[in-house]
């Protein structure tokens, strides 16, 4: 018996051994379970709510319509048009390759490429809930991706569309896959036309089904733009460019025209061009050089000189120059005529565009007296147009000027100017001595109303504004300037050929240039100004009176019979508002 309780003792002291393990045990996973219960949700409560959420919705941002842009007639210029985009939400519960398979079958349908597959495919691999597969795609591929009936979903969105194609290119500019302004117009008011995005919530199960949509925040539309383009005389402008670029072999060339009285600017064409259509471009072909490109003026740069000289009093239109000698000596080397030529007046000078005599009438002036007057015509700072990128001219200080510097500054070298600037300078003289910034914005919706009154900065005596005009109305009727007369319209304007300079070998070149010619026309009531520019021509002709000012005529007869304005006869001009001849492109 002793035997037996002893035995019995030991099996109860194991079990209470193994009991007391036991209890020990499931008290450290319940105290484990417990802190892990208390760390989820707690501690990490927030946390856990937002993974939640995150699984079961989803933001959807609402895009607005982008804002329209017209020309001044009221022509559609760059629109957005509805577009579908395809995306696919992977069920996160089926195996990897049943999320691929959808993707390769469709491949062929959208033309995916062999690296649009692979990046789509690591996505799905990564857990990507939304992945774009083609955005933007037209409507009859959009209905054969429908039709393949692989639970691809759809987003409605919007393409940029430019009906006119590379009509006003360089001026619209384009925009991104997002709409995103990326230059012209659409960069510099990205801000208006682009409107303020929507806000709406997509609710998922957990298997991925979208089962209520709710609009949160409605979105809104950008404004509409209308430009003081003119679609057709844009037109003009640019198939002039265009074609005497071709025909020169010019490295580039641009055309602008305005209206002197306002500023307004009815077209600017600049060539090689681009269609925005297919944006992005190629970076050579969206650069609009109107406003971007600086290049010495040369001799149009004259109109200047003449204007410091006429309001200082330095010169009367009587005063005589001698140019027989054909060149002048300045330090440096001498300067040259474009030809051989005798004692010429003051006007004549200008008409027949004279180095020698120019840079005689200068030589009259102070260094003060020159700088003030560039000055005044807005040289050295940008003209503050509506468009992106606008360079600024560059006009050294006086204190930096050589010994030849103001020479040169009198016949349009040692300092950099774009076309719209030199277009600016143009129009003080078609203003009669009154400087007007240009602009390119007619209206913006919702905004207060842009009168057609410019701000007016009288900069010269009205009596050497329209003594100037005389000369640059002579200067094409008899002077450098002839092939730039519209048959039936006195014009006034100035020829320039300017050599370019050559860099490796630090001087002039005498084989490469730039032509250009700027005019106004009507010549006693300016209507219409117009400055052409070909950089480089490749051709045996390399002045400005020979390749430009062509251009000048033909771009200034078709817009003169456009806006109404005929030779000898009632002319309703552009104050009439409306065309009495439309040339549609």
């Amino acid at each position: 018996m002793p035997a037996v309780n002893f035995l019995n003792d030991h099996y109860r002291k194991q079990a209470r051994r193994r009991t007391r393990v036991i209890a020990l045990f499931c008290a450290f996973w319940f105290l484990i379970i417990v802190v892990r219960l208390v760390q989820i949700q707690v501690f990490g409560h927030a946390r856990s709510v937002v993974r939640v959420i995150d699984q079961n919705q989803r933001k959807i941002y609402i895009k607005p319509r982008r804002g329209t842009i017209y020309d001044c007639q009221g022509r559609i210029l760059a629109v957005s048009l509805p577009a579908r985009s395809v995306y696919y939400e992977p069920n996160l519960a089926d195996p990897i390759p049943a999320r691929i398979e959808p993707i390769r079958r469709l491949a062929g349908t959208l033309g995916l490429s062999i690296a649009d597959l692979e990046k789509i495919e690591s996505q799905i691999r990564a857990g990507v809930r939304h992945i774009w597969i083609k955005r933007k795609i037209k409507p009859d591929i959009a209905a054969r991706v429908y039709n393949l009936k692989l639970g691809i979903g759809y987003e409605e969105e919007s393409k940029r569309f430019y009906p006119a194609g590379t009509l006003a290119a360089h001026v619209l500019g384009g925009v991104n896959i997002e709409e995103k302004g990326i230059s012209g117009i659409e960069l510099k008011f990205n801000a208006v036309l682009q409107g303020k995005k929507g806000l709406a919530m997509n609710l998922h199960d957990a298997s991925g089904r979208e089962y209520h949509y709710e609009v949160i925040e409605e979105p809104e539309n950008g404004r509409d733009i209308s430009l003081t383009l003119d679609g057709t005389i844009q037109y003009f402008a640019q198939s002039a460019i265009q074609k005497a670029v071709t025909e020169t072999g010019a490295a580039w060339g641009t055309a602008i025209v305005s209206r002197p009285d306002t500023g307004e600017i009815l077209a600017m064409a600049t060539s090689p061009g681009f269609d925005p259509n297919d944006y992005p471009a190629r970076p050579e072909a969206d650069y609009n050089r109107a406003v971007r490109n600086l290049y010495e003026p040369g001799s149009t740069f004259k109109i200047v000189t003449a204007a410091a000289a006429l309001e200082n009093r330095v010169v009367t239109l009587d005063d005589t120059f001698d140019c027989r000698k054909g060149s002048i000596d300045l330090a440096g080397g001498a300067i040259h005529d474009h030809k051989q030529m005798g004692v010429l007046s003051f006007a004549e000078v200008i008409t027949n565009s004279s180095n020698i005599g120019t840079i005689m009438v200068g030589q009259r002036l102070s260094q003060e007296q020159l700088h003030r007057m560039i000055d005044l015509f807005g040289f050295g700072r940008r003209t503050g147009i509506e468009l992106p990128a606008e360079a600024v001219s560059k006009l050294t200080p006086i204190e930096k000027w050589s010994r030849r510097s103001q020479a040169s500054l009198s016949i349009g070298y040692e300092i950099l100017a774009t076309p719209i600037q030199m277009l600016q300078a143009l129009n003080v003289v078609a203003k009669r001595g009154v400087l007007i910034p240009p602009r390119i914005i007619k209206s913006i919706e919702g905004s207060r109303p842009r009168t057609s009154e410019a701000p007016q900065v009288p900069i010269l005596s009205p009596g050497v504004g329209e003594t100037l005009a005389g000369i640059l109305k002579r200067a094409v009727a008899e002077g450098t300037g002839l092939a730039a007369r519209p048959e039936g319209y006195d014009t006034a304007g100035k020829t320039g050929t300017t050599q370019k300079f050559d860099t490796a070998l630090k001087a002039y070149s005498t084989k490469r240039h730039t032509a250009s010619f700027v005019g106004f026309v009507p010549a006693d009531k300016p209507e219409l100004s117009i400055i052409v520019v070909l950089d480089d021509p490749r051709t045996e002709e390399q002045y400005g009176g020979q390749l430009a000012a062509p251009v000048f005529r033909e771009i200034a007869l078709r817009s003169l019979r456009t806006i109404g304005v005929h030779p000898g006869g009632l002319n309703r001009g552009l104050q009439a508002g409306k065309h009495a001849e439309k040339e549609r492109p």
